[in-house]
């Protein structure tokens, strides 16, 4: 079940064409498949348009712990996103160390509070590519 604040972010995401006050249009909602549940979950995030794809990053706000999302991604890589007003069909995958820091990089400088969470913690945050299915 979706916290309320995501609710929010949800709704005003659907409502405004894929808008969202403090976020703009850097926001995209991710559709997986629940590990265990085999529920369907969406999630609010930020992403970052890489070659290919769209990147997304297991932040969860510095936590000790990966985020439920990303553990439903990685045992059900099928995923759909909407981003925008589109809703597209996406395999993840987990980058690679020498994918990954490039991408992070621009991510932490364009947005601090990324810095932020990866100093609170001690894992190194993941970070996913979405690539779309063809």
């Amino acid at each position: 079940m979706p916290s309320d604040w995501n609710t929010k972010v949800i709704e005003e995401f659907r409502a405004n064409g894929g808008t969202v006050s403090n976020f703009g249009n850097r926001l995209l909602l991710l559709h997986t498949t629940g590990a265990r549940s085999g529920r369907e979950h969406v999630t609010p995030m930020m992403y970052r348009a890489v070659d290919g794809g769209y990147a997304v990053f297991a932040s969860f706000a510095g936590q000790p712990r990966n985020p439920a999302w990303y553990h439903n991604l990685v045992a059900n890589p099928d995923v759909h996103a909407e981003i925008g007003t589109q809703t597209l069909r996406l395999r993840a995958r987990v980058a690679d160390d020498a994918e990954r820091a490039p991408i992070w990089a621009a991510q932490k400088a364009e947005f601090p509070g990324f810095q932020e969470y990866e100093e609170k913690t001690t894992r190194q945050i993941p970070v996913v590519i979405l690539e779309p299915v063809r």
